[in-house]
């Protein structure tokens, strides 16, 4: 086969891979309801559906990351796929609700194998900035239309079919990744185990970022400031340090130092963090909205979110990465990250007499627009200075960062506009509007989030930080297009 086809093809296979783990995030929360009453679950036990999916697939990115670059990438991502699949099928027979929360976690373990080694398999295979920003392109439309095309998917499966094909539709997909997978992946030569594996420090941040995620996705039954919550973010903490200390003293680290002190890859990641924020709060906030306060069915709420779907596959098609070769990637960077912020405050003055159109429309067109004038700088930035080597742990770092970040952001969202909610009705306010007061709240707040990445952006990601500049992205797409 054509060495060029085949890694066209194989960006398309990892794409499927991302695609089952996007579309898992979201289809999920449509059908919980129909669960709950099938399987009889409690309302507190409910949230173990989400909760047990985003501890694993959190716990286990960075050592992900880690062994792809030790073992192969290849075989981690087929290995993550695997277990997704076999776990797709568990859980979409699962029989009652303890099964079902184990399958859940099973999931989530395959999603962070196969994740955490996703981006360090295309900046491998595509290593000329122009092709590498032609096929994050497509990667990028895959993270951000998957989710809300979860939505519409689950609100379809859920309502004429049954929730437990939102599981069984992962199977055809796996098993056509694996297949096409192990024939069109070429492997990485691994850095070997030979000086051995740092099982100690595996355990260690493995256990730290459990710890610290389930304090998250429980503090709002709990309390930010209960003993519980603080107990397991205390607790996180101190393995993590303990992890720091082993890593600085060993030879062969699960996360070498130097990866750190990469300030492309630092700054990016915490910018995608913050950015996440803003982005989760226009999913989860905005179905929220739609439903409680427009009263859209499940399947309505999908098709409102077509539009942001829509603009970012029109802009994926290589409008960004020409926009990026033209401008440069921090400018682009700059440009779009404020257009998030423009259309989060249009969200944020909707009311329940907002009409979708033009309001709603232009909010959504404008997240689409902004979400794909970033998505991709981010990526290009954070992995411009990392060696090929080490790819695949500061891929897993970057996703560990973004995913615990975000959901901390976002719990965090949550948590102050369910307060202002619950003040709001101690004051005499109708639970309506104290309901719409509060998701305001939340908009405003996911819009500040992304404006303190976009200040990362202009104080640590200044353009001469990044080696792509336009003038060489220029020289790189013509190299290519004369290839």
């Amino acid at each position: 086969m054509n060495p060029n086809l085949r890694r066209w093809m194989a960006l398309v296979v990892v794409c499927f891979g991302q695609l089952m783990i996007m579309l898992d995030t979201t289809i999920v929360n449509v059908a919980l309801p129909y669960i709950q009453r099938d399987l009889r679950f409690s309302q507190a036990d409910l949230t173990w559906v989400v909760n047990a999916y985003l501890i694993a697939f959190g716990g286990f990115l960075l050592l992900a990351g880690r062994m792809g670059d030790l073992i192969g990438r290849r075989k981690v991502f087929l290995a993550g796929v695997f277990l997704f699949t076999v776990a797709s099928v568990g859980t979409g027979f699962a029989p009652a609700a303890g099964n079902l929360i184990a399958g859940r976690f099973l999931q989530g373990v395959g999603a962070s194998l196969s994740a955490g080694v996703i981006i360090a398999i295309i900046v491998t295979e595509f290593q000329k900035p122009a092709e590498r920003a032609q096929a994050m392109s497509v990667f990028t439309l895959v993270i951000a239309g998957g989710g809300s095309l979860g939505l519409l998917a689950g609100g379809l499966i859920t309502q004429f079919v049954s929730w437990h094909w939102i599981f069984f539709i992962n199977v055809p997909i796996g098993v056509a990744t694996l297949v096409l997978g192990a024939w069109l992946i070429e492997e990485n030569e691994g850095l070997g185990v030979s000086e051995g594996i740092d099982v100690v420090g595996a355990v260690l941040v493995t256990s730290a970022l459990m710890l610290g995620v389930y304090g998250i996705v429980t503090a709002a039954d709990y309390g930010w400031a209960s003993p519980h919550t603080l107990g397991f973010a205390g607790i996180a903490v101190v393995l993590l340090a303990a992890f720091v200390a082993l890593e600085r003293r060993i030879a062969n680290p699960i996360l070498p130092m130097r990866v750190l002190a990469i300030r492309s890859l630092t700054g990016a990641t915490a910018a995608r963090a913050l950015l996440f924020t803003g982005i989760s709060t226009s999913f989860f906030i905005g179905v929220l909205y739609l439903q409680h306060i427009r009263g859209y069915g499940a399947f309505e709420t999908g098709l409102a979110f077509l539009p942001m779907t829509f603009v970012l596959g029109v802009l994926s098609s290589g409008i960004t990465a020409r926009l990026m070769a033209r401008f440069g990637p921090h400018n682009l960077l700059v440009a779009g990250m404020t257009t998030i912020i423009v259309a989060l405050s249009l969200f944020a003055i909707a009311d329940g007499h907002t009409s979708y159109f033009p309001g709603l429309l232009a909010g959504y067109a404008l997240l689409g627009l902004g979400g794909g004038m970033s998505f991709l700088p981010l990526l290009t930035i954070s992995m411009s200075e990392v060696p090929m080597a080490d790819a695949g742990v500061a891929s897993g770092f970057s996703n560990e960062v973004m995913q615990i970040g975000g959901a901390l952001g976002l719990a965090a969202v949550g948590t102050i506009a369910t307060g202002r909610a619950q003040l709001l009705v101690s004051q005499g306010d109708s639970f309506q509007s104290a309901l719409t007061a509060s998701y305001d709240l939340a908009f405003v707040l996911g819009a500040a989030s992304v404006a303190a990445g976009l200040a990362i952006v202009l104080g640590v990601l200044r353009p001469g930080t990044v080696r792509s500049g336009p003038a060489q992205a220029r020289a790189e797409v013509k190299e290519a297009e004369a290839a």
